[in-house]
């Protein structure tokens, strides 16, 4: 079994502001124009874009959002846990792997707009995972989250929230 350091080595990841590790492995050539976008995109965006996202044991992918639907895809190694909250204040933990559980996918979408975080599920080494945005996935679209802003729409996640947010 490959460890995280090997694939980090092995598909050149680099460390992502939200915690782990990436590297952007597709940026469709086809753009749509600003004009097409909602307002809040404020430029042109390719149709879609994707990324390969290694999260190890004891580390996280902060509370941010983007203004895209993303889709997660489980490639290897153990569970990971992609805690969201959504507009109205409704919280869901979903656990993105390949085992047999029912509660475990090997796709999950995080809509456009909802606030998420992720992080291996307890007992796990490592999450390899993948991402793809559509529109394509623009650092101009990413808001990471204060944990103070965040607390105040979400009270009652108030330990998950100071547990996931690299921002006070």
């Amino acid at each position: 079994m490959i460890a995280g350091s090997s694939l980090i080595e092995k598909y050149q990841l680099i460390a992502h502001p939200e915690g782990g590790y990436y590297r952007s492995t597709y940026r469709a050539s086809l753009v749509l124009p600003a004009a097409t976008l909602p307002l809040a995109f404020g430029g042109d965006r390719p149709v879609s874009t994707a990324i390969y996202f290694l999260l190890e044991a004891g580390d996280f992918s902060a509370f941010h959002r983007i203004k895209s639907d993303e889709c997660w895809h489980f490639y290897k190694g153990d569970p990971l846990w992609i805690h969201c909250l959504y507009p109205g204040g409704e919280y869901h933990r979903y656990t993105l792997g390949a085992g047999d559980q029912p509660d475990q996918h090997c796709q999950l979408i995080v809509p456009a707009g909802v606030w998420f975080a992720s992080e291996p599920a307890a007992g796990s080494a490592y999450s390899f995972v993948g991402c793809t945005v559509s529109p394509g996935f623009d650092f101009a679209d990413f808001e990471m989250a204060s944990a103070a802003r965040l607390t105040a729409a979400y009270p009652a996640c108030h330990e998950l929230i100071s547990a996931r947010c690299r921002l006070p």
